[in-house]
C-alpha cells in the first residue's frame, strides 16, 4: 500500500477496496475519492476516453516498475440481474463492439483475434489432458456439438469483446450513467460471445428478437447457432478452470449447466 500512498500523497487516506487480488484501494481527501489500482491494462485509457469506464484521473509509474492508476470514484451500484434486459445495456454493448478505437488499441497492445478453431483445439487438448473427456459424457457430447457447429462460426466479424458480462460488472451511478468495468478478460472475437451470454442468462427468450433489434441486428438460425457455440465453449472452459483448482463442487455445478445447454442444442438446434 506504500506505493499507493506515494502515488497520491500523504494527505490522502487509503483503504482497501476489496476484491481477490488486493491490488485495488480507495483514496479519500476532503470528501473527494479516487479508485486506485495497480498494474491496470493500458487499455484503461481508451476505455475512459470512450466513456465506458469511469474517468481516468492519472497514471503513475513507480520506482519498482509498477503502474498505479487513479479513476474518478462515482457513487452508484451494481446492476440488478433483471436490469440486464434494459435497452441501455444493448446500447452500451453496441458502442463497445462498434468502436474502432477500442479495437485498434487492443491490437496495439498485442492482442490478436481468437478464432473458434483455435479455441476448439485448445479446449479439446486441455479437456483431454485433465481427463475430463474420459470421465464425463456431457463433455464428450458438448465437443461433438461444437464440432458440428464450428463451420457457422468461421469468417465472422471480429470486435472487442468484454467476455465477462455478469451483471456485477455493470455499474449504474446515482446520476444515471452506465459503466462496464473489469476488462481483464477482453479479447478480439465474434460479438456473439458477448450478447449470447446476456440473452441466455438474463433475457427471456420471448424478448430476444426485440433486444437484438435494439442492439442493431436481426436474429436468424445462424446467429442462434453461433450464440450456443460460444455458450457451450464458455461452459467447458469454466469446467477446466474449476477442475484445475480441484473445486469438485463447482465442476459439478458447471457440468449441470453444460447438460442443459447440450439438451437445448440437441433438441432445438440440431434436431
Amino acid at each position: 500500500m506504500n506505493w499507493f500512498q506515494q502515488a497520491v500523497g500523504k494527505e490522502w487516506n487509503i483503504t482497501p477496496a476489496g476484491g481477490l487480488t488486493g491490488d485495488a484501494y480507495i483514496a479519500e481527501k476532503n470528501g473527494q475519492r479516487l479508485f486506485l489500482k495497480r498494474n491496470s491494462s493500458p487499455f484503461l485509457a481508451v476505455l475512459s476516453a470512450e466513456g465506458i469506464v469511469p474517468k481516468l484521473v492519472f497514471t503513475k509509474r513507480m520506482e519498482n516498475g509498477d503502474v498505479v492508476t487513479a479513476q474518478e470514484w462515482l457513487e452508484g451500484r451494481e446492476l440488478k440481474a433483471a436490469e440486464m434486459q434494459h435497452h441501455r445495456v444493448a446500447d452500451l454493448l453496441r458502442k463497445i463492439h462498434d468502436s474502432s478505437e477500442l479495437l485498434h488499441m487492443l491490437m496495439r497492445l498485442g492482442k490478436k483475434p481468437v478464432t473458434p478453431d483455435d479455441r476448439f483445439e485448445a479446449a479439446t487438448d486441455q479437456l483431454r489432458a485433465d481427463g475430463l473427456i474420459r470421465e464425463h459424457q456431457e463433455v464428450q457430447e458438448a465437443l461433438k456439438y461444437l464440432q458440428r457447429l464450428l463451420p457457422v462460426t468461421r469468417g465472422r466479424p471480429q470486435v472487442v469483446c468484454h467476455c465477462d458480462l455478469n451483471h456485477n460488472n455493470i455499474i449504474l451511478t446515482t446520476k444515471g450513467q452506465l459503466y462496464l468495468i473489469d476488462w481483464d478478460n477482453a479479447m478480439i472475437a465474434d460479438p456473439a460471445m458477448d450478447f449470447g451470454f446476456i440473452l441466455k442468462w438474463y433475457v427471456p427468450e420471448a424478448d430476444w428478437d426485440e433486444w437484438l433489434d435494439h442492439y442493431g441486428i436481426t436474429n436468424d438460425q445462424q446467429l442462434f447457432e453461433r450464440m450456443y457455440w460460444y455458450l457451450i465453449m464458455d461452459a467447458l472452459q469454466y469446467i477446466i478452470w474449476h477442475q484445475q483448482r480441484h473445486d469438485t463442487e463447482k465442476v459439478q455445478s458447471r457440468l449441470a449447466d453444460l447438460r442443459n445447454l447440450n439438451d437445448y442444442v440437441g433438441h432445438a438446434i440440431l434436431r
